[in-house]
């Protein structure tokens, strides 16, 4: 059976997954409004995010750590009390320097929650559902992303500062209601090893050492960083490619190419998490095989969607890789539990985040270079492509891996 509170938990931090996503997203969709106010060049706007995304990613590691140190509930508290606060002192900043100090604030406090809730999750859900509460977390990150664009819409209405108003005291409210309610379970993976004669304190050079003493995780890492190649890709460079060979207009082309993927994600996340759990009481190793599956269908539908010269079928190819790569998605921590130690679940998912966001921001700034270069944009597609069909390899190296350590 499982711990009190293990669904109310998921419940928890499903809204809170989406105000993470959604309070750092949503300053993308009101560029006009924020410039109008505050004089600023494009480049000055665009490190607005490259300085949260630098923070966030160099601070991830640390802060998987903290959720491993420390009461992981109250990590997640803390953590979604300050980035709602910052969210709403962001909307009081009056010069530029105020406003790239908070973005700085934004990625050091929001780095703190997704390490610290995944891992939570874990510590709940030990047998047959972690995978599907996985997923079901991080459709609400899902949401929170998609819902970004109703920043944009609401600075046109009210100004840029009213968004980061409204949602800052949503924020600061709601955490008072996860303090009341959000705790660790009684007894889980950690407090077992502990229990086993582990050393109670967790350190982070220790952390870090046993995670890279293990082959698995170093190949986990690799995969993690090339499976961002693809989905980075998409995100960056898929609607100007949409809008290029298509002939679609800009707001179209930005609609169809993350409105599909999005959609099709968040069900991919649900159906690929209750798929693992369910197959996982007849084979350990469901966990591993599912997304095995779903990158060897994923590969496939980046390189179509690059290459058809017909819109539909390049829209159902960007569905099919956008279900079929969420599969990962939802069972990326219940296949790091099975790789590390339970102490150092929440350190380890940190360093893959760190990984994963360095190599987000090489992607793009690849496929700009490329496009400077005169290089097609489907090429950029193209190398996504091999290298999430290169990740199902790896990701069977690493299945092999946990049967011999088994």
């Amino acid at each position: 059976m499982l711990p009190t509170r293990a669904w109310l938990t998921v419940g928890l931090l499903w809204l809170v997954g989406c105000l993470n996503y959604l309070d750092r997203v949503m300053i993308a969709t009101m560029r006009g409004s924020i410039k109008e106010a505050i004089p600023m060049t494009d480049a000055q706007f665009g490190l607005l995010t490259s300085v949260f995304l630098l923070v966030y990613a160099a601070l991830s590691p640390f802060a998987g750590y903290l959720a491993d140190r420390f009461n992981r509930s109250r990590v997640i508290v803390g953590s979604l009390f300050f980035w709602s606060l910052v969210t709403w002192l962001t909307a009081h900043a009056k010069t530029y320097d105020q406003l790239l100090l908070t973005r700085a604030l934004m990625g050091i406090s929001e780095a703190c929650y997704l390490p610290a809730a995944v891992a939570l999750i874990a510590d709940y859900h030990r047998t047959n559902t972690r995978s599907l509460a996985n997923g079901i977390h991080l459709s609400g990150v899902m949401v929170g992303s998609a819902l970004g664009g109703i920043g944009g819409w609401l600075a046109e209405r009210h100004g840029w500062a009213y968004a980061f108003n409204l949602f800052g005291l949503v924020g600061i409210v709601y955490s008072v209601v996860v303090l009341l309610l959000l705790r660790n379970p009684p007894v889980d993976d950690r407090s077992e090893a502990i229990a086993a004669g582990a050393e109670a304190r967790v350190r982070f050079g220790e952390a870090i050492a046993s995670l890279f003493s293990r082959p698995a995780f170093v190949l986990a890492l690799i995969f993690w960083g090339l499976l961002g190649v693809g989905g980075w890709a998409v995100m960056g460079w898929m609607p100007t490619y949409l809008n290029e060979q298509f002939k679609l207009s800009q707001g179209a082309a930005g609609l169809s190419a993350t409105g599909y993927v999005n959609v099709a994600s968040l069900l991919g996340m649900v159906i690929g998490g209750a798929w693992a759990d369910r197959w996982s009481r007849t084979n350990p190793r469901a966990r591993i095989l599912v997304p095995i599956i779903g990158l060897c269908v994923a590969a496939p539908g980046i390189l179509l969607a690059s290459t058809t010269t017909l819109l539909p079928v390049a829209l159902g190819a960007l569905v099919c890789y956008g279900l079929a790569r969420s599969f990962t998605d939802a069972n990326m921590m219940p296949i790091l539990c099975q790789i590390a130690d339970p102490r150092y679940r929440a350190t380890g998912y940190g360093v893959l985040n760190f990984f994963a966001c360095v190599v987000g921001g090489i992607t793009i700034y690849a496929g700009g270079a490329l496009r400077d270069a005169n290089v097609d944009i489907s090429r950029v597609f193209q190398f996504a492509a091999g290298a999430i069909a290169f990740c199902a390899v790896l990701m069977f190296v690493i299945r092999r891996q946990t049967e011999a350590k088994a």
